[in-house]
This record gives structure tokens, sequence and C-alpha cells, in this order.
């Protein structure tokens, strides 16, 4: 797999690259070589690579997975302080606690800013209860609340609401 340091490491060679053909083309003005308008162009060429190396070797995000958590779907978000994710029925108290601390991590972004002056995400987690054949209920399971400031956040809060687990298992086993 590709990592950032590599990437950083071929743009810092590409960027070596970049000034050469620069000091070159400038060469060829100087000297008024006959492809001095083809260096100007494979120099542009190569900045823009360097650029596109750079900003990728920054921006690239590598997901962690975390152990025991379930998949989930995306329901709301609002790019700012709220999230709504779906988990199956069939989920654990163990398995939603995972799974909210790997939704944590997925849904972190720097570009998340706060309407409201609240510096936490809150990321609430739901699941779709069938009592009887035509009715859907919603059942909120729990919710993780983490910071919008910092990538790794030990200071997550974690919040599972026992009643609604109960009703989940109660409806599990009916």
């Amino acid at each position: 797999m590709i990592s950032n340091d590599l990437i950083l490491m071929a743009s810092k060679w590409v960027g070596i690259g970049t000034l050469v053909f620069a000091v070159l083309t400038g060469l060829s003005f100087i000297l008024r070589w006959g492809f001095r308008f083809r260096l100007v162009g494979i120099t542009s060429f190569m900045a823009v690579l360097t650029g596109g190396l750079f900003a990728l070797g920054v921006s690239l995000y590598v997901r962690t997975p975390i152990p025991g958590a379930v998949k989930f779907s995306l329901v709301y978000d609002d790019a700012a302080t709220q999230a709504v994710i779906a988990v199956p029925a069939t989920i654990t108290e163990s398995e939603l606690e995972a799974t909210l601390r790997q939704a944590a991590a997925d849904l972190y972004s720097p570009g998340r800013f706060s309407r409201n002056g609240e510096d936490k995400l809150t990321i609430r987690a739901r699941t779709v209860l069938h009592p009887e054949p035509g009715i859907s209920e919603l059942l909120y399971l729990g919710e993780v609340k983490r910071s919008l400031g910092t990538r790794d956040d030990d200071q997550m809060e974690i919040q599972i609401y026992p009643q609604k687990m109960a009703l989940l298992s109660k409806a599990q086993k009916s």
C-alpha cells in the first residue's frame, strides 16, 4: 500500500527534477536554443505534477479499522456538528461501541465547522425495527461526541442507551 511518506518523497524528487528543468529552461533562453519553448511546457507540467503529488501526500487519509465494528450507513450529515448512522438490528452492545468509535474516526474532517459555537461532533446510531408488518420504528441506540479540532481524540464521550438496547434484544428474541 502506498503511504503518505512515499508520496511526499516522490513529490520531493519530482520537485528537484522541476528545479533542474527550470534551470535548463533558463539556460536555453540565454543561449537561444531552438527547443526552449518546449522546455517551458515540460517545466510547467512538472511543476503541476509536483504540486499534485505534494497535495496528495498531505491530504491522503488511510482508514484505520476498529476491531469489532460492524458496517454502518451514513444516514444524515450536516457537515458541521451532527451526523446519524444506521446500524443493523442484530448489533450487540460491544459491537455498537466499536462501530461508534469507527464512525467517529471515519467522519472526522478538519473541514468541519461549528455553526453554534459547539466544538464537538455528535454521531448518533440508530436502527429500524419492524414490530408489525408495514410498520417501521426508528430506535436510537447510542451516540458518540468527539472533538472537531483533533484527529486522535482521546476524550470521546460514548453513550449507549441501555433501555433502547434492551428493547432491541427483546425485538431480536421475538
